[in-house]
């Protein structure tokens, strides 16, 4: 078996300002059928899905992977934005890194939980591209209802204290079945345990403004989450889900499955069932 090819590194800025971001790429052989574009969750990073993009490899797609501001090993304060329009400076960097490194290949752009958020509003902003989007877990509101009062209070601190971190109270156990990825995600010391409160506040304004603008999005759309996400809310993300004005979407109920459907023990019948969207979506125009 012929050994996938990756790189990693500091992603320079070349199209916007900010902190200094970082990637994970896994090459195909030979020339790509496609590229997947990957945008991680809220104190996520690339790295710790190196196993599905190792897979894709093997159908013939390349991923190129970025940890946002604040993420992982890109640089930036932990979990913090001013605005939510940063990340989407963050796609700008990653287009551009796609486009460079994997030139002419057709692109896909995923995006799993907070990830997925930023991807859908990039994609409605300016589709040309992506010849599709992957959702995995897509987080358009918390799986716990949050008290009007609670609410309030979050939008009093985010403007007061910005950056402060209140415990997000999340657990390995509450990500994966799988109990070894579940230690090591309570062990990493990348994957902060705090969430941000002006985090918090920028991301309610663009679950409600993607939600919105939902119809808009024509590209075909390939979205999975599992029925007992305790995280990412399933009602909220469906809606948007329905809302988007694709005729070609597909939605993937994973019965039982946690946050992270791509870290679950079946993971790889889900990589599959993806890689076969993308696949297909390429190569029909």
């Amino acid at each position: 078996m012929t050994a996938v090819r990756r790189d990693e590194g500091v992603l320079a800025r070349q199209k916007t300002s900010g902190p200094a971001l970082y990637f994970n790429a896994t090459f195909a052989e030979g020339a790509p059928r496609a590229v997947v574009a990957v945008l991680p969750g809220y104190a996520d990073y690339g790295a710790r899905y190196a196993h599905v993009a190792e897979a894709w490899a093997g159908r013939g797609i390349t991923t190129v992977t970025v940890d946002l501001r604040g993420h992982g090993h890109a640089e930036g304060r932990r979990g913090f934005c001013r605005h939510f329009s940063e990340y989407l400076d963050d796609v700008a960097e990653l287009t551009h890194l796609v486009e460079e490194r994997v030139a002419g290949a057709p692109k896909i752009l995923f995006g799993h939980s907070f990830g997925g958020l930023v991807a859908s509003t990039a994609a409605i902003a300016d589709p040309s591209p992506w010849r599709g989007v992957v959702l995995s877990a897509p987080y358009f509101g918390v799986a716990l209802d949050v008290p009007a009062a609670k609410v309030f209070a979050g939008k009093i601190v985010s403007r007061l204290v910005p950056t402060l971190g209140l415990p997000s109270g999340l657990k390995g156990a509450d990500m994966t079945h799988d109990a070894a990825i579940a230690k090591a995600y309570d062990a990493d010391p990348l994957v902060f345990k705090d969430a941000n409160a002006r985090w918090f506040t920028e991301s309610a304004a663009a679950q409600a403004q993607a939600l919105a603008r939902a119809s808009s999005l024509k590209l075909p759309l390939y979205a999975a989450m599992g029925t007992a996400d305790g995280v990412a809310k399933y009602s909220s993300a469906k809606a948007f889900f329905d809302a988007v004005g694709s005729g070609d979407k597909t939605w993937n109920a994973r019965e039982g499955a946690f946050h992270e459907i791509l870290n679950e023990p079946d993971w790889r019948s889900l990589a599959d069932d993806m890689s076969a969207f993308v696949l297909s979506r390429v190569s029909a125009s």
